[in-house]
């Protein structure tokens, strides 16, 4: 098989199309908040990058905000696009994002040119695990800050007397009059997908199914899917109908008096 043939392997076409969503990913927000209050008649909405800068209605987010004394958080290292509060949260690891997202994406394209055999089951077992220690780490630490920021809030804010609170990285939340809800932006969503597919290229670590097997490796599953769905089902109806002849027997005493004659 040539070398090009080899990259249609899902082990190794997977990692490099996980590759091209890492990328995309820092294109595009990974991270979403909804804003409601009743000064406002529609939704806010902030988009968050891997790297620090800020989208949507940040802008109006930002005098809302004040008024309770939340503030964005400072990256320290380099100027976002948006103004820092003095005594906002310093995140300096914002500007990690970047190298994270490139290096996952340089980390899957090595492992998808690797040798078969021990090498590549190797090259995709680190790479799994080593991905899933990164994105759980960040989300985190990412919580972390969001309960700093949280438990933060600047004393001299006109709604002074509003208690902390911890937003969570996906979720809702509440404070004074304003709901919000935190979820994944379409770069979170491709990073996802990537994350998935490299958990796929792993399970496939020692077949040589290529793209062109898809269509019979999903109905495999499919079938396989049904057949323990039906054996669930067997032996559900199975212990049910051997419930029901106990029950019965207990409850019926001329058929357990005749049964006990005949033996």
């Amino acid at each position: 098989m040539s070398r090009l043939a080899r990259l249609t392997e899902l082990r190794r076409l997977l990692p490099l199309t996980a590759a091209g969503l890492f990328l995309l990913a820092l294109t595009m927000p990974v991270w979403r908040i909804v804003l409601t209050a009743p000064q406002y008649m529609d939704p806010l909405v902030v988009e968050l990058y891997a790297y620090p800068r800020l989208g949507g209605d940040f802008g109006e987010v930002h005098a809302l905000n004040k008024y309770v004394g939340f503030y964005y958080p400072d990256p320290v290292y380099v100027d976002p696009n948006y103004d820092v509060h003095e005594k906002a949260v310093a995140v300096p690891e914002w500007v990690l994002g970047p190298v994270v997202f490139v290096g996952l994406a340089a980390a899957s394209a090595v492992v998808a040119l690797l040798p078969a055999g021990r090498t590549l089951r190797r090259g995709l077992t680190a790479l799994v695990a080593g991905t899933i220690a990164i994105f759980g780490a960040m989300l985190a630490i990412v919580q972390y800050r969001l309960y700093q920021a949280g438990h933060s809030l600047d004393p001299d804010a006109p709604l002074s007397g509003v208690e902390g609170f911890t937003p969570p990285v996906l979720g809702t939340y509440e404070v004074a009059n304003i709901s919000g809800n935190a979820w994944f932006g379409p770069g979170g969503y491709a990073t996802v997908v990537a994350v998935g597919l490299l958990v796929v290229a792993f399970r496939s670590r020692d077949s040589g199914a290529t793209i062109r097997d898809v269509p019979a490796l999903l109905r495999a599953g499919v079938d396989r899917l049904r057949a323990r769905i039906r054996r669930w089902r067997d032996r559900s109806g199975s212990s049910g109908r051997s419930g029901t002849d106990r029950e019965s027997n207990a409850t019926d005493p001329a058929r357990s008096t005749t049964e006990g004659e005949s033996t």
